[in-house]
């Protein structure tokens, strides 16, 4: 994975939220949002990872940033590149292990991610980090390696997550983002469902969203 982009606060850090950026899009993607975080959060550290490029099958093999190739737009795993997941997962996993060692609590440490980055951020959350973590935000996204058979460790149950999700998205249907919504709530994570009447975007409201959540974890 290229550096990220990172974003200090004006106070000295005590929390972080990394933020993985879309198909085809770049770590600058939502550096505005995240500047205007600051404003309103003085001591939150914000990482904007960059994924690398490459082709996407369902873009007729362009290459371009992507967290993973896409086979088919499906709810399951077997329309993606699994191994290529679980190295932008484990990518995200040592952004959080380097903040753990430059002192950030992870308790106080927020992934989050937009369309494919959501995907990455989901998995790496609930199925490959084992420790603590402040939350989790899922902005416009599915989650392809949910499934029946998968127990989530017990302490999965503390972690909130923040679904998002336009009801005009056409990318990502919302079907999608509801679906694993309703995976995490089956198995007792607290989990919050937002929608908004947009495409496959983020909107100000959205935004005011996010920052009151975020508020509430990070202070």
């Amino acid at each position: 994975m290229n550096e990220p982009l990172i974003l200090e606060p004006t106070s000295a850090a005590d929390a972080c939220v990394i933020w993985l950026h879309g198909l085809g899009a770049d770590r600058h993607d939502f550096e505005p949002v995240a500047r205007s975080l600051q404003q309103v959060m003085p001591s939150v550290r914000f990482i904007l990872p960059q994924a690398p490029r490459r082709p996407v099958t369902i873009n007729r093999g362009w290459e371009m940033p992507s967290w993973y190739d896409i086979l088919a737009m499906s709810p399951t795993s077997r329309a993606i590149d699994t191994p290529q997941l679980e190295e932008s997962a484990q990518s995200v996993i040592g952004l959080i292990e380097r903040q753990r060692d430059a002192g950030i609590d992870p308790a106080r440490i927020v992934l989050a991610g937009f369309s494919q980055g959501g995907a990455v951020v989901l998995h790496a959350a609930f199925l490959r980090w084992n420790g603590p973590l402040g939350g989790v935000m899922a902005l416009s996204t599915y989650a392809p390696t949910f499934s029946a058979e998968i127990v989530l460790a017990p302490e999965k149950r503390h972690l909130p997550v923040l679904h998002l999700h336009g009801s005009h998205d056409d990318v990502v249907p919302m079907a999608l983002g509801r679906a694993a919504h309703d995976f995490l709530a089956a198995r007792g994570v607290p989990v919050e469902w937002r929608e908004y009447p947009m495409g496959h975007e983020v909107v100000p409201r959205e935004v005011q969203d996010i920052a009151d959540w975020l508020r509430q974890r990070l202070g």
